[in-house]
């Protein structure tokens, strides 16, 4: 039973991990909309299902129409998934209704929402959810104009608990931010719970504070407000602590709603306050880079290397986002995410890595950049680094251009002629395709190497796994003392899901998904 509960998981994770994380937060409010339309029929939750229909459809127009005209005001690709997602976000947070005065409230609110996020930005990131800023904006107007509404929060109910915990728990585990909201959930139910007994006594009265924690958890907003708004990964910072820091943060601002006069502190207004204090965690300024040279690395491989203006800050392990701008750039628009694959010790050069051969365009992009063009990175984030203590043995597992991380924390070791135990599992389509073979070998730490064909001239310490594929019990049977290791997977999402039940035995799992360009 517990096996074929393991295997499903294992391909759910695999799954969603072939979807983008738009797309896949698209679809799960998409579903949880289905759901809360059919139950509007029975009544089971309080909205007219007419009105559902017609408030998403007036808060999908009004916020693409806005997005439209900002996107080509400032020359960047139209994401239509963007616009919905707000837009389905914002139906669960206000009041659906068919009354014109509150319909145009919804139009407000979608404005709002989309204006935030080209007029309260920084460097083309926005620094508000915009859900949150457009719900807010309309719950301080509706002060003055109480007929436009104001945000109500019905998704709180008891009907759509179980759709929104499962269809969320998606969304966080493509998003790896099931520890970061579950500190959020903790946090707001335990001071919700504490402030509710707390009015009561004060008021006289004695609450079951069972049937108190259970009315929290049912027919509170906390869940969704965790899994669709909070983990929104433009608005959080970019160390795990920062993120942890934040959650605590908006999770007591929840729990315990602050009144200032009209209005209060709670759930919307609690993310933005959050957000503001992941905006100084995060705040950044661009740092401009000279080209010196892309070179071939294997067939599909390219390497760039850069020459910083100024000193650049980062852990090996870490990756930053390159800008490249250029005309007609598609929905993902002109900036990307890649590992470092230098070490800090090679500053002021930078280098990265990249599969060439996709038609996005970034990559045609980039692939026209010639020694001494400039570009710019915006940022620098990760989690991806090594244990501290240099004695703790290390299991190192990389999926094709997976390699980057491990090349730079390989690089470093070498470079600070640091000591570490290490084992180096290598996936390749092909021999030919093992990247920076003569950075592994000058480590000097057994690579085991899983590859379609077996490769010529392995150096010593090198093993042949055979194979284009690994799984979680030929990973068991290659390293043997896993659970002594601490495992460091960088591959496809579908990879890590795969190998979840052996690095589950390793003393941590520390994992950097990627899903191409």
């Amino acid at each position: 039973m517990i096996s074929s509960l393991s295997a499903t998981w294992n391909r759910l994770l695999g799954v969603l991990g072939r979807l983008s994380m738009y797309r896949l937060v698209l679809l799960a409010l998409s579903a949880l909309a289905v759901i809360a339309l059919v139950l509007s029929f029975t009544g089971a939750v309080s909205v007219d299902p007419l009105a559902l229909i017609v408030s998403v459809a007036v808060l999908a127009v009004s916020i693409a129409a806005v997005d439209a005209i900002a996107q080509r005001i400032v020359r960047r690709p139209w994401r239509i998934e963007s616009a919905l997602i707000t837009a389905l976000i914002l139906v669960f947070v206000l009041r659906p209704s068919l009354e014109p005065l509150a319909l145009f409230g919804l139009v407000i609110a979608g404005a709002i929402a989309s204006l935030s996020k080209y007029v309260i930005a920084w460097q083309g990131r926005h620094i508000l959810n915009p859900a949150a800023a457009g719900a807010t904006a309309l719950t301080i107007v509706s002060i003055w104009a109480p007929d436009l509404g104001a945000s109500a929060w019905w998704v709180g109910s008891p009907a759509l608990v179980v759709p929104v915990l499962l269809l969320g728990l998606a969304v966080l585990v493509r998003t790896e931010k099931v520890r970061v909201v579950g500190l959020f959930l903790v946090i707001a139910i335990a001071v919700g719970l504490v402030r509710t007994i707390v009015q009561a006594q004060a008021a006289g009265f004695a609450l079951d504070p069972g049937m108190t924690f259970t009315s929290l958890v049912l027919s509170s907003p906390f869940l969704f407000l965790g899994a669709f708004m909070l983990s929104e990964p433009l608005t959080l910072p970019p160390r795990r602590w920062q993120q942890f820091t934040v959650a605590a943060v908006v999770g007591v601002l929840a729990g315990w709603p602050i009144s200032l006069g009209a209005i209060t502190l709670g759930q919307e207004r609690a993310l933005l306050i959050g957000n503001l204090v992941a905006f100084v965690f995060a705040m950044r300024t661009a740092v401009r880079l000279t080209i010196v040279e892309r070179t071939a690395v294997t067939p599909s491989v390219r390497e760039y290397s850069f020459r910083t203006e100024r000193p650049v800050r980062f852990a090996p392990g870490q990756y930053l986002e390159l800008e490249v701008p250029h005309a007609r750039a598609d929905s993902r628009g002109t900036r990307r995410e890649f590992s470092i694959l230098s070490s800090p010790a090679e500053l002021p050069l930078v280098k990265i890595a990249m599969r060439e051969g996709s038609q996005s365009s970034y990559k045609k992009a980039i692939a026209t950049v010639e020694p001494g063009d400039e570009l710019a990175i915006t940022g620098i984030w990760g989690d991806f680094v090594l244990p501290r203590r240099t004695d703790a043995p290390v299991l190192m597992v990389a999926a094709g251009i997976g390699v980057t991380p491990f090349v730079s924390q390989l690089r470093h070791i070498r470079l600070t002629q640091e000591s570490r135990d290490v084992v180096f599992v290598y996936v390749a389509s092909a021999s030919e395709e093992l990247a920076f073979r003569e950075d592994l070998e000058a480590a000097g730490i057994p690579v085991i190497v899983i590859t379609r064909d077996e490769p010529a001239h392995l150096p010593v310490g090198w093993t042949w796994g055979g194979g284009a594929r690994l799984d979680a019990e030929s990973l068991l049977r290659l390293v043997p003392d896993i659970a002594g290791r601490h495992a460091y997977v960088s591959g496809p999402p579908a990879l890590i899901a795969t190998l979840t039940p052996a690095l589950e035995r390793a003393k941590s799992i520390t994992t950097d998904a990627f899903s191409g360009y």
